[in-house]
């Protein structure tokens, strides 16, 4: 069956040390896993695409499938290829992504062999280099075009333009993006008005809209505005606590939602799922609001425990009662 909706991003091998629980060693992760996650509490018909090495557990894979996910849009590179991911949450709001020694170290835990000589992910993005284990249009299954809807991961600037570009010319209908932090740089905002012509939804976090206008201007709304002026339908600012703002460039419409009280145990891919959350409720309903309502639902989800899964672990008919208390306190501005 064709999926109704398409998810690409990069898969992780996880290293988590979470603020309560126990740490999470090598484990399936990504933004591309939360981000299903977040979709798979309302609709399971998702395509993943993403690429991995020959070194990725393959028992992995055939467990995405447990949750209805197509997981043929997964290219395999001959070869191996470095996915490992670490991540220290001292507490709830602040982590560190280095020194993985010191961390297990402190926590009193082994050191886990498999991160031996483990260093992070640099946060830069030349706009010309395509990262190893970004998927490319090549690597989109036939029937993954067909697609009602497609959302972008955060991935490097060139894979995200390719992509964007495969999928409007396929004519998904949908296309939602969550902007890496790497390419969100003062210098660069020219750049978003190519890739945000024809975008549904542009789903950046308050300190990548800050970090992009920065010298220009404070005032978020006016953020929101110009870049709904590039052709993109629907502004939407995470704001983490603070909930997230919508801007509707088509209706002029400015609306403020509150995040949905959650206990907070580990924010980590919170905002992955929101977006899986906003794009299950954008197809259902065409409505950006009662979008953004589907989306804080499965993050709220999502914040209570850690790991890429925890959301679909909910008692059945939370998500939903959450969005529902949440329909009450939206306010327009």
């Amino acid at each position: 069956m064709e999926p109704t909706f398409v998810i690409a991003g990069r898969l992780h091998r996880d290293y988590l040390l979470p603020p309560v629980g126990r740490p999470l060693v090598d484990v399936p992760g990504g933004d591309l896993l939360y981000a299903a996650a977040g979709l798979g509490v309302w609709d399971g018909n998702v395509g993943l695409l993403a690429r991995v090495g020959e070194d990725y557990p393959h028992e992995w894979l055939r467990s995405f499938e447990k949750y209805g996910w197509d997981t043929r849009g997964i290219h395999i590179l001959a070869g191996s290829l470095d996915l490992r991911y670490f991540q220290a949450r001292l507490d709830p709001l602040t982590f560190q992504r280095a020194n993985p020694v010191t961390h297990f170290a402190r926590m009193n835990l082994p050191f886990p062999k498999s991160l031996l000589g483990y260093q992070p992910p640099a946060d830069t993005d030349d706009r010309q280099t395509v990262s190893p284990a970004s998927p490319r249009p090549a690597d989109i299954p036939a029937d993954y075009l067909n697609a009602h809807a497609a959302h972008l991961c955060p991935l490097d600037y060139l894979t995200t333009s390719r992509l964007l570009s495969t999928f409007r010319q396929a004519n998904v209908t949908i296309l939602t993006l969550d902007p890496a932090a790497a390419f969100m740089t003062a210098s660069t905002l020219e750049d978003l008005h190519s890739l945000l012509q024809g975008v549904t939804a542009f789903l950046p976090s308050e300190e990548e809209l800050r970090t992009i206008f920065w010298g220009r201007t404070d005032d978020l709304w006016q953020m929101a505005e110009t870049l709904g002026s590039f052709g993109c339908e629907f502004i939407v600012i995470k704001r983490g606590a603070h909930g997230q703002m919508l801007y509707d460039a088509v209706a002029k419409k400015h609306w403020e939602i509150p995040a949905y009280p959650a206990r907070l145990d580990d924010p980590t891919g919170a905002g992955d799922s929101f977006c899986g959350g906003f794009l299950a409720g954008y197809q259902k309903t065409f409505d950006p609001l009662r979008a953004v309502l589907f989306g804080s639902a499965s993050a709220s989800l999502a914040i209570e425990g850690s790991g890429a899964f925890h959301a679909l672990d909910a008692l059945p008919g939370l998500a939903q009662a959450r969005l529902d208390a949440l329909a009450g306190l939206v306010r327009e501005v």
